[in-house]
């Protein structure tokens, strides 16, 4: 009897897994891009854009890369006349409907101590956590100043 209960409990829990494995992708990851840096440099901001087409709101906990000690997400805004620059311990938040752009002079991802050089043309993986979409590794192409609008930046998720 308990063996027919505990099959019972592992199909159900493995069908709860087949249906958020089947669940669509609602966030798109895309216009990633880390800013080059001279040697011994104590950081590197990264860049990116989040389209959350979910109904749900998200919220971007962490990111990591081995191509730094660690990684911070970061925001700057003025504050009167000073540029204030804060780290955001409790995530960004990625609206449902919404999306939140990560870029120079706002929020943007704070590598530190970089474990190289990261010169223009490079690419730069860094783990991105989701509260609710999990982790996605996104391909980040270093540049020495932010790219322009029109060029094609899409990058794939995995």
């Amino acid at each position: 009897m308990k063996i027919h209960s505990l099959s019972a409990a592992l199909l159900g829990l493995g069908l709860a897994f087949a249906s958020i494995a089947a669940a669509p992708q609602t966030l798109t990851v895309d216009q990633a891009w880390v800013r080059a840096t001279p040697p011994n440099a104590a950081v590197a901001g990264g860049f990116l854009r989040v389209a959350n087409a979910g109904a749900a709101d998200e919220v971007l906990l962490t990111a990591s890369t081995e191509a730094a000690e660690r990684v911070e997400i970061h925001e700057m805004k003025m504050r009167g006349e000073v540029m204030e620059m804060r780290q955001l311990t409790g995530g960004l938040d990625i609206p449902a409907g919404k999306t939140v752009e990560l870029k120079p002079g706002g929020y943007h991802l704070m590598l530190i101590k970089p474990k190289r050089p990261l010169a223009e043309g490079q690419t730069v993986t860094l783990t991105l956590r989701f509260r609710n979409a999990g982790e996605r590794n996104v391909a980040f192409m270093v540049h020495k100043q932010m790219p322009m609008a029109d060029h094609d930046m899409s990058q794939h998720t995995h």
